[in-house]
């Protein structure tokens, strides 16, 4: 649905939502939490802290309603939303910072299989020179869809697999799903009912449901016991496959052949007194997918301590992103979910989870080459920026849609590969202040009405603007970018005009750090930044370039580098200077260049 929640009833309560539309009543993630602007631009936040099930109705006000145990309801008052913000990621903590390979351009479908078809999908990037940084491996690479399993034909050295992608940067993510078949003799099995692992009837019998491998059965995750045996298995799972990231996927959990697909709310959980002890499924259901998610992070850290952790989980609950980014589920290719597909990345960064993103270019349907260029436009500027699509459906890489269509995505990520280094300092930021990274129009002016449903334009960080103009939703519509003396338009990568692309602006008093084309993150150091200068009407600019390892957790140590840049017009001439501060060595051949944005003709650049 759209960014202003204004009349609107909402139900969280986690549910796989296949292909929903914009009156779904609930999806894949719940966050009972509503954050509300002012007329004066102040703001506050209602947290209905409970895991059960809440009817949230904005009808009339902010109503919760819920059945269960009563539970506290939280508010949070400041003088901004930007301020609720900050005050909300102290209360339910902020995204780790992610590694910086997962920042780049990703794609997946289900499946690509078998191993081959991966091999050739990276050549082709490599070949066309279209930057990516990440393949996925969907249920495919698995032995009869049996998870910590691989087909012994299709992908029979997953190690080898992985190890030559890495040799052409690539990262790789893998599925684990949590419907553990119920065959007697697979390990997996075997040593959940031997540890009493499983989720339970009501009459206390291990539940059984239908997921992709057939009858399942399902762990406890609010266990801690469980969480500890499902880290042991996905920590040699990573051993045997060189995975990079996990991706948790039908965790809500999905169950097939039911109505309400998904397990029963009369099962019981053996919760230990932590997570508020045993109780029926109806109370720990909103949670089931983040303890999954929260035991797959524990098992990348225990795996390989030196290095972060990336997981993508579909299920979720408030306080999510401590564990596990987000993508909006299994959406369509038609025009409606490409509108949808910002406001709802704004209103998961407004519930403290900045590092969301939908399937570009649609998971359901066909589409055109016009569409996906749209999709891939839009979508290459969000936070995570992966293209995914289903089984049976067309082709939806870069490549899929001739050469014009090519050229046009090939554009739209290059694009994000040179606002690199901008988009790291913005996430480095939303790790530490529990701030967005792709954050509402609204933010320019909190006390501006008009903007408070302005969902075409969005920005990245305080600086970067992003403004989509196709479409119902954007034509005929005031931009923020339409005022020159205050964003000023700048084209990043060469190339034909397209209305398809979005344009990107840079707002005056600001100076936004980009860095080269690349073919992934870290194909070679940063050793030439090209500055861009937006001068405010007083002459003046300001800015950030935040920078560290990329990986591990040096920069918990003090191993980053955060450089200040300031800029001022005198006479005829900018002055830019920069300061830095932090222990981590940069490259010794680095190079500046500034690019000036809205400066009289002529205007020189001096410093540096």
């Amino acid at each position: 649905g759209p960014l202003l929640r204004n009349g609107r009833r909402v139900v969280t309560w986690n549910t796989d939502a296949f292909g929903y539309d914009s009156q779904t009543p609930s999806l894949y993630q719940s966050h009972p939490w509503v954050l509300a602007v002012r007329p004066d631009g102040s703001s506050f936040g209602v947290i209905a802290d409970t895991p059960g099930r809440v009817v949230i109705d904005l009808a009339d006000g902010i109503e919760f309603r819920a059945q269960g145990p009563a539970f506290p309801v939280v508010v949070i008052d400041r003088e901004s939303p930007q301020a609720v913000l900050r005050a909300l990621g102290e209360l339910i903590g902020r995204m780790p910072m992610p590694p910086r390979w997962a920042l780049g351009f990703q794609q997946c479908r289900y499946s690509y299989a078998p191993a081959s078809e991966l091999r050739q999908i990276a050549a082709e990037f490599r070949a066309r020179q279209i930057p990516c940084d990440v393949l996925w491996m969907d249920i495919d690479y698995m032995e009869r869809y049996r998870t910590f399993t691989f087909d012994p034909v299709g992908f029979a050295d997953p190690l080898a697999l992985t190890t030559d992608l890495r040799a052409q940067g690539f990262r790789n993510v893998w599925i684990l799903d949590p419907g553990i078949r119920r065959e007697p003799g697979h390990f997996v099995y075997d040593q959940g009912t031997r540890g009493d692992h499983w989720v339970k009837t009501a009459s206390g019998e291990a539940f059984v449901g239908k997921v992709w491998p057939g009858e399942c059965v399902f762990p406890d995750y609010t266990r801690a016991a469980t969480r500890a045996w499902w880290s042991r298995l996905t920590a040699d799972f990573i051993a045997a496959s060189g995975a990079d990231g996990i991706w948790n996927d039908m965790n809500e959990p999905a169950v097939f052949e039911r109505t309400d697909k998904t397990m029963p709310e009369t099962n019981r959980h053996d919760a230990d007194t932590e997570l508020g002890g045993p109780g029926p499924h109806t109370r720990y259901h909103n949670v089931y997918g983040m303890q999954m998610a929260r035991s797959t992070r524990e098992a990348m850290i225990a795996a390989r301590p030196d290095r972060r952790p990336f997981v993508l989980s579909r299920a979720n609950h408030l306080g999510g992103q401590r564990f596990a980014a987000a993508w909006t589920g299994d959406n369509r290719s038609n025009p409606d979910h490409l509108t949808m597909a910002v406001p709802m990345v704004l209103n998961l960064g407004l519930s403290g989870q900045p590092f969301a993103g939908p399937d570009i270019g649609g998971y359901a349907d066909p589409l055109t080459g016009e569409e996906y260029a749209a999709w891939i436009g839009i979508g290459a500027l969000l936070p995570f920026s992966r293209a995914h699509t289903e089984k049976g459906n067309i082709r939806k890489e870069p490549w899929s849609f001739g050469p014009r269509i090519e050229m046009i995505a090939k554009r739209a990520i290059e694009t994000r590969y040179r606002l690199m280094p901008y988009l790291y300092t913005v996430f480095e930021e939303s790790a530490r202040t529990g701030l967005p990274v792709a954050r509402p129009a609204f933010f320019t002016d909190p006390g501006a009405a008009w903007l408070r449903a302005h969902d075409h334009e969005f920005l990245i960080g305080d600086d970067v603007l992003v403004t989509a103009r196709w479409g119902d939703s954007s034509r005929g519509r005031t931009c923020l970018a339409d005022d020159p003396a205050r964003w000023r338009a700048v084209t990043l990568v060469a190339g034909e005009a397209t209305p398809l692309l979005p344009t990107v602006s840079v707002r005056a008093g600001a100076i936004v750090p980009t860095g080269p084309i690349l073919q992934w993150t870290d194909e070679q150091p940063l050793t030439d930044v090209e500055l861009l200068v937006s001068l405010d009407a007083s002459g003046r600019a300001t800015g950030t370039l935040y920078e560290d390892a990329g990986d591990g957790f040096g920069f918990e140590r003090g191993e980053l580098m955060r450089t200040t840049f300031t800029a001022k017009l005198e006479g005829g001439t900018v002055r830019v200077k920069r300061e830095a501060t932090g222990t981590f060595a940069l490259p010794s051949a680095r190079r500046y260049r500034v690019t000036l944005l809205g400066a009289p003709s002529g205007t020189r650049v001096e410093g540096l």
